[in-house]
């Protein structure tokens, strides 16, 4: 991730990140791969996924943050959304390389006084969101 992207999300809303396995040493030190904050009542996890126990992403991010109603991963790039036990496991994707998905994908987290939600949106190939 190149830091000016922070810099510019930023200049739209509040923004938390983690580095990834691909990040320079440098973003690596200054973003750390995991972390855990407190929003709207509920324990958010975020981490990349590429570190942890566990054979897969999923299983990787639920290990950094035991605790966290929700973990935030995308080291697969392969959207997914699921409880597991009490904690809702998401990567909403990728809206840029989608690798092994068929289609490229971001997602909207909703924190609700009732409980956690997300979803998954698709776009299509020129980039529009699909149905």
């Amino acid at each position: 991730m190149q830091p000016d992207v922070l810099s510019l999300l930023r200049q739209v809303a509040p923004v938390e990140a983690v580095a990834g396995n691909n990040d320079t040493p440098a973003t690596a030190a200054t973003l750390g791969f995991t972390k855990a904050f407190d929003l709207a009542g509920y324990r958010i996890g975020l981490t990349h996924g590429h570190i942890g126990t566990g054979k897969s992403s999923v299983q990787r991010a639920l290990s950094q943050c035991p605790d966290a109603d929700c973990i935030v991963f995308g080291h697969s790039h392969i959207a997914y959304c699921q409880y597991h036990g009490p904690t809702l496991a998401v990567n909403p994707g990728s809206a840029t390389d989608r690798r092994r998905s068929p289609h490229c994908s971001y997602g909207f987290l909703y924190l609700e006084p009732g409980g956690l939600r997300a979803e998954i949106h698709y776009l299509d190939q020129d980039g529009r969101s699909q149905p």
